[in-house]
């Protein structure tokens, strides 16, 4: 399989259970999978094995400026790696809000703008998270 496929495959995975999280959180598939971070966990072994590849043809990576973080992102198997990173921590985040509002709850229309916000912007649907059980927790 070439990274493109990968990356096709990675992506179209994350988005199902995206999807299960946003309509269908309390159904017994999606529930197995967020409890047993299944997802997450088949795409940290895909990243191990990019990120070793981008380790072997590059050498070790250089993180300590922007301008040696933008000439990692130049290796093919290097940015796999880093967008299956952000697949596997933001689907991380929307698993970690769903399991939180399950002692909260909160009605899921509202918890849906923070899986988006996670979905789409990582940190933006955590802070909104944050913001609404901070508010919840306050009554």
């Amino acid at each position: 399989m070439t990274p493109s496929d990968i990356f096709s495959i990675a992506n179209s995975t994350a988005m199902l259970m995206w999807i299960l999280m946003i309509f269908l959180p309390k159904w017994k598939v999606t529930r197995f999978f967020n409890d047993y971070k299944v997802i997450p966990i088949l795409l940290s072994i895909v990243y191990a094995i990019y990120i070793i590849q981008a380790i072997q043809i590059g050498g070790m990576m250089d993180f300590s400026s922007l301008k040696s973080v933008m000439t990692l992102f130049t290796e093919e198997n290097a940015v796999l790696a880093g967008w299956i990173h952000y697949l596997a921590f933001d689907l991380l985040v929307g698993m970690w809000i769903l399991d939180q509002n399950k002692n909260l709850g909160i009605q899921h229309l509202l918890i849906v703008p923070c899986l988006l916000g996670a979905f789409m912007f990582g940190p933006i649907g955590f802070l909104l998270f944050i913001i609404i059980k901070s508010i919840k927790n306050r009554k």
